[in-house]
């Protein structure tokens, strides 16, 4: 497995557990549009975009992120999300772990893990009960993690060392192949081992790019994406983090990144953009986001996102996107034409 391609053989390892519970593997292939014969070539590889549509189609059929491993313990539709939501605003990626753990506590699932912090090394041990599938179901665990602290770290963390306590199982060197860490089984535990200093990075994401995340989770996690962040995603970190209705001052911004106002404002030309840039990007982002909330009136959303005047937000809005908010918002949430009426774009203060 890598980027591009898995193998038939690691396809049907994973899919054991819905294949268990009687599901046709020929069928799923046939609904996702592939050839069924692929089943019967162990040695075949599977396009990674065609394995995330396949995954996709099982767990809508099982209604379970767990594809049926769990041997009858579900995680329902959504738990994934859930968690990422009540992790999303933690201030390092050690209160992310520990927050992920407590989290999945709440259920009644075959996954448990414990952090163990050291002074130069800590680890994350993974517990799950000895089902069929365990050994699936720890892999599991250890990819999903990595693959998300990445993520939400906008790094691409390579562990120390992975550790697994159960025998070696013949698809191994193709998980080996997913790391550049010593991939060990075998072991007295199944863990994840990293540098302790992991546990003080900053979340470069925010809850606004979480709902953008969320919509292709399971190709993002399974391609994997983070790349180290660029001077204005740092920016945009900063700002998401605290950000109300008010945006730090721009002498704020050179401080956290330890720089002087004309160097940042060089940075950021020579990638040309500006600060302001980047605020009205910031804007436009959560706007999209607010107004999926049906809750919120435009004049709320206005007010939430700097402007005095719904009119001057209307404004910005069409320049941003080419609609009013009221078009927007009816074609996201599927409203009725005169569920929210188009204002005339006339007046009104535009935020700085």
């Amino acid at each position: 497995m890598n980027r591009n391609t898995i193998s038939i053989a690691y396809v049907t390892r994973l899919l054991s557990g819905v294949a268990r519970e009687g599901v046709d593997l020929a069928d799923l292939f046939h609904e996702a549009g592939l050839d069924a014969a692929l089943l019967m070539q162990p040695e075949a590889m599977l396009a990674t975009s065609d394995f995330i549509r396949l995954l996709q189609i099982v767990m809508r059929r099982t209604e379970d992120e767990f594809i049926g491993l769990g041997r009858g313990q579900k995680s329902k539709p959504g738990t994934f999300s859930m968690m990422a939501h009540a992790v999303i605003n933690s201030p390092g990626l050690g209160k992310a772990i520990l927050r992920s753990a407590q989290f999945y506590q709440l259920f009644d699932l075959p996954l448990k893990s414990r952090l163990e912090r050291h002074e130069t090394q800590s680890r994350l041990q993974l517990f799950t009960p000895a089902v069929e599938s365990r050994d699936i179901i720890l892999e599991g665990m250890v990819f999903i993690s990595l693959r998300f602290w990445s993520w939400l770290t906008g790094r691409n963390l390579e562990p120390s060392a992975i550790h697994f306590d159960f025998p070696e199982p013949p698809q191994a060197p193709e998980f080996r192949r997913l790391f550049r860490a010593a991939v060990e089984y075998n072991q007295p535990e199944t863990c994840i081992i990293f540098p302790s200093g992991w546990l003080n990075l900053p979340l470069v994401q925010n809850p606004l790019s979480l709902s953008k995340f969320l919509k292709d989770s399971l190709a993002l996690i399974i391609v994997g994406n983070a790349q180290p962040i660029g001077l204005p995603e740092q920016i945009r970190a900063i700002i998401s983090r605290e950000y109300g209705n008010a945006f730090p001052d721009f002498s704020q911004v050179c401080e956290q990144l330890s720089m002087t106002p004309q160097t940042l404002r060089r940075r950021l030309k020579e990638e040309n953009t500006s600060y302001q840039e980047i605020k009205d990007s910031i804007r436009k982002d959560a706007s999209l986001y607010y107004l999926g909330k049906e809750e919120l009136s435009i004049d709320e959303i206005a007010l939430m996102m700097g402007f005095s005047e719904a009119s001057s937000f209307h404004r910005a809005f069409k320049k941003w996107t080419g609609r009013t908010p009221a078009s927007y918002r009816r074609e996201l949430l599927g409203l009725p034409a005169d569920a929210e009426p188009d204002d005339d774009d006339e007046g009104g203060w535009v935020a700085g």
